[in-house]
């Protein structure tokens, strides 16, 4: 992986971090939205149901050029480390995401996360050198995103995580919490 998007990744990292334990959300009443929303998958075997989550994205001419999806395990009490998070982010600057399938490994501006907050720092596992696909079946600022993901991430000593089963319906730039 280069160096600048290396540097892009660890970036939105923390910008995916700032953006899923932000408060603000569209509603009025500051609860979650309504509605079956989900963001789920396997890790190395485990079902994890995240509990906040948020898809948020945009671009130029009302076209798709860049979104992130993703999740933390409990939603951020404001002390101590935050609970481990999933995202997955696709940036196709002057082109267009929509529905169909994308894959890090033919994706050259895509990656997806996993990170373990600790009291020493993160471990973080990627797709930098594995691969993971995301079907994206519903997008729009109206219906949200909805699909499917599975894969496999990596840390820098090489050991894997191997998602499956990755499932997502989300609103629009709105903060979920379950």
């Amino acid at each position: 992986m280069k160096n600048s998007t290396l540097a892009k990744a660890f970036f939105c990292l923390a910008i995916m971090s700032i953006m899923l334990s932000a408060c603000s959300k569209k509603n009025d009443g500051g609860a979650s939205p309504s509605g079956n929303y989900y963001f789920r998958a396997t890790l190395n075997g485990t079902q994890k149901e995240f509990r906040s989550m948020k898809f948020q994205g945009g671009g130029n001419d009302n076209r798709w050029e860049h979104i992130v999806v993703g999740a933390y395990e409990t939603p951020s009490t404001g002390a101590g480390p935050l609970s481990p998070s999933l995202d997955f982010e696709i940036w196709r600057l002057g082109g267009e995401i929509g529905t169909g399938s994308f894959s890090t490994a033919t994706e050259k501006e895509m990656i997806s996360r996993y990170a373990i907050q600790t009291d020493n720092g993160t471990l973080l596992y990627n797709t930098s050198k594995t691969n993971l696909t995301v079907n994206i079946e519903v997008i729009s600022k109206e219906a949200g995103i909805r699909g499917t993901f599975a894969g496999t991430l990596a840390n820098s000593a090489g050991e894997t995580i191997e998602v499956k089963n990755g499932q997502f319906n989300l609103p629009y730039d709105e903060l979920v919490i379950k």
